[in-house]
């Protein structure tokens, strides 16, 4: 009698451990993953209708709204004069949303730094600057691409990129721009979301040539700017193949900066 009570505790013990071991056994990293991303330049958090204020909260209210897994910020200052000389603006929002932060320095102004930032509800594993061309003799404002790589929920690492491109008409460099950034992420392994001010709008040369590599969150893509009366559409959420949108909206906000916000949700395939 013993021996079968000692058999019929054994057994329970395996079982018990074989269940934990299913139950803790972390989700496989080709699952189904759907997430919601942000694109919004903020104009340094400076709203259009009070010159000279600066409204940080107001832009963290309106990211926690929405609640994304992810934000590309535009137009960040970091430690400047007309800012506040304390005041690291991607860091400030990523406290206030809860989310991680990383800033890429595009350019010194007055005192700190100006440039775009990645806000991410999962860790980011690592982050880089990476510079973008302007043409030969250009006094053209240097642009960049924040670029992290995040770990998802269950286990598996993407890449998210936040980017503003050269604002001049007809720019050449915004073209050389576009031609490396499809360099850069065309080589990627990992599925790639960048978001951003790209300023061209949706039947530009601009954007036919990022759509050679990536897809765009719109087809019929709503106006993005100015904050009042918007005429045009230069913000978008661009992808790789291996998401799908399964919604897109431009948010009705504006007051806290001369573009209204850009939300999409992406499926991975």
């Amino acid at each position: 009698m013993k021996k079968y009570q000692i058999v019929l505790f054994s057994f329970c013990l395996l079982l018990a451990a074989c269940t934990a071991s299913k139950r803790l056994k972390p989700p496989a990293a080709n699952g189904p993953v759907a997430v919601k991303v942000m694109s919004y330049n903020i104009h340094h958090a400076n709203p259009p209708s009070q010159p000279g204020v600066i409204n940080l909260d107001t832009i963290a209210a309106i990211i926690r709204e929405q609640s994304p897994d992810f934000v590309a910020l535009q137009e960040v200052d970091v430690c400047t004069k007309r800012s506040g000389a304390t005041i690291d603006q991607a860091a400030y929002l990523g406290q206030k949303t809860g989310m991680q932060a990383y800033f890429a320095r595009a350019i010194d102004y007055e005192g700190g730094y100006y440039g775009v930032a990645v806000l991410s509800k999962h860790p980011i594993k690592s982050a880089e600057t990476i510079a973008l061309p302007i043409e030969e003799g250009s006094k053209a404002e240097p642009r960049v691409v924040a670029k992290t790589v995040v770990v998802l929920p269950n286990g598996e690492e993407i890449i998210f990129g936040s980017t503003h491109l050269d604002h001049r008409k007809n720019s050449p460099s915004r073209l050389l721009q576009v031609k490396e950034i499809n360099r850069i992420f065309q080589a990627e392994t990992k599925p790639v979301i960048l978001a951003g001010d790209f300023n061209d709008t949706p039947e530009s040369e601009t954007m036919q040539l990022l759509q050679q590599v990536f897809n765009k969150s719109c087809s019929q893509c709503p106006f993005t700017i100015p904050q009042v009366a918007p005429n045009r559409t230069i913000d978008f959420i661009l992808f790789s193949s291996n998401w799908q949108a399964s919604g897109h909206q431009v948010l009705n906000e504006s007051f806290a900066s001369d573009h209204l916000p850009v939300v999409a949700t992406l499926q991975k395939k």
